[in-house]
């Protein structure tokens, strides 16, 4: 009962979230709760760390994606000398 519980519980805190949110917490999350689980029944505590994780990767994704694009952006609208 416990089980079913925790399995209802997960998936409507996951339907509530909001992707924008949730970037990188998600896969962080279960990712950190499996290896909590498996590291000594520590479950939770792996998916706060894995979220908290995710999230700073999916961070630091984004700042590096949008520097590359503004380096692009800018690169092409150097104006050209004509000789």
């Amino acid at each position: 009962m416990k089980n079913m519980f925790l399995v209802l519980l997960g998936s409507a805190l996951l339907a509530s979230a909001g992707a924008a949110s949730a970037e990188g917490c998600l896969k962080g999350a279960v990712v950190g709760g499996v290896a909590g689980h498996y590291a000594g029944h520590h479950a939770v505590v792996g998916a706060v760390g894995g979220c908290v994780v995710g999230r700073h990767l999916a961070k630091e994704k984004r700042k590096q994606a949008a520097a590359e694009a503004q380096s692009q952006e800018h690169g092409q609208m150097q104006p050209t000398v004509m000789r």
